[in-house]
């Protein structure tokens, strides 16, 4: 058999018979972040592919121990930073259910309105990178963007800050929703429907879009199963599991709400999941802002926060899946131990066997169709 290898920089291209190992990434415009492929290709056609992760790491949970609770809030915007508000609440419900915190009503009506807006957010920017992935669609992506800003707007006018958020903490939220932010989440909703309606227009029965992602990247439910994937990825493989439904936290059993399941598994699937949730979410921020009470908006808390010795796990349905906070403590003020379970690294370890068979076109939309955030996987 001959080899030959030949690097430069990044690149390295090995080729034994009729085989040829390529890289994609670790920085390429559709990885989503610092991601390399290792792809095996006979011709053009995947016949073996492995993920390598890592570049992004920033050692989280080991920085966290050395940090005040509160501190440590700020680690958890980074993780997912399209979801700020959903990566927060996980921490703060471990933390809470360490301390036996009790949450105001207004805080968890607060937070629920919040973390469904921050579902909307992620799930348009899943919704428009993947249209740009496919390759022909940049207009959804202008589209869900502009959505996209008044949600921004509206977690500018509570809490400050567009991105990284430090909105949701243990005991409550940082600061209460203000009249004008209610008024403008009212009308956020009320036009939300539609505007799901124009991205539906751009690409549903789109006969371009369709060819590239029908059939595409199938997961089967068992497969799906066997690696842990959960979120959007597993609804559309048939598998109806959503922990706000599974296992309601907060006051998600308040609500009614569907939750959305395509039996397919492919990337064509993982796309109509999302678009369904965004008016699923939207269906829960209506009946939330009708019933918002009165009142405050945080626990009253010491100033330094010791929770007793003891470990607690907190897990939420976050826009990517299960996300969960281990926390271990010793009466201090910070955590001796804190543990993360990021859906995004959980559901990249399916990728590679949904490569395999496909061609090396269809390599980009698979992975755009999981919808990952490197900050989640690395930490």
């Amino acid at each position: 058999m001959a080899l030959d290898v030949a690097l430069g920089g990044t690149e390295e291209i090995a080729r034994e018979d009729n085989l040829i190992t390529i890289n994609m990434g670790p920085q390429h415009p559709s990885t989503h972040g610092v991601f390399r492929l290792i792809l095996t290709l006979d011709g053009e056609t995947v016949v073996a592919a492995r993920p390598v992760m890592g570049y992004l790491h920033r050692s989280v949970e080991k920085l966290s121990e050395s940090r005040t609770y509160l501190q440590d809030v700020v680690f958890t915007d980074r993780l997912d930073y399209l979801a700020a508000m959903t990566t927060n609440l996980p921490y703060a419900m471990a933390l809470e259910k360490l301390a036996g915190i009790e949450v105001p009503e207004r805080a968890q009506y607060v937070r629920v309105i919040m973390c469904e807006l921050q579902r909307i957010a992620s799930h348009m920017v899943a919704i428009g990178t993947f249209a740009a992935d496919v390759g022909t669609f940049f207009t959804p992506l202008l589209y869900t963007f502009r959505e996209r800003e008044r949600i921004l707007d509206i977690f500018e006018m509570c809490c400050g800050a567009r991105l990284t958020l430090t909105y949701i903490r243990y005991g409550g939220v940082s600061r209460d929703v203000p009249e004008d932010g209610v008024e403008a989440i009212q009308r956020f909703v009320e036009i939300m429907p539609d505007k799901i309606d124009e991205y539906e227009r751009l690409l549903t029965n789109n006969e371009i879009f369709i060819a590239r992602t029908r059939n595409v990247g199938i997961l089967p439910p068992e497969l799906a199963i066997a690696y842990s994937v959960t979120g959007p990825v597993l609804r559309a493989s048939g598998i109806p599991y959503d922990i706000r439904r599974a296992e309601p936290y907060s006051i998600y059993d308040r609500f009614e709400f569907d939750i959305p399941v395509r039996y397919n598994g492919d990337a064509y699937d993982r796309y109509l999941i999302r678009v369904a949730e965004m008016r699923q979410s939207v269906r829960i921020i209506e009946q939330a802002l009708r019933d918002l009470p009165s009142g405050e908006i945080k626990a009253k808390l010491p100033r330094l926060f010791r929770p007793a010795r003891g470990s607690a796990y907190a897990r939420t349905e976050s826009p990517k899946g299960e996300l969960g906070f281990y926390v271990q403590a010793d009466g201090k003020v910070e955590p001796y131990r804190l543990h993360i379970r990021p859906p995004s690294f959980i559901n990249l370890t399916a990728l590679a066997p949904l490569l395999i068979g496909h061609k090396v076109a269809d390599v980009v939309v698979i992975l755009g169709s999981i919808d990952i955030v490197m900050g989640e996987v690395d930490r």
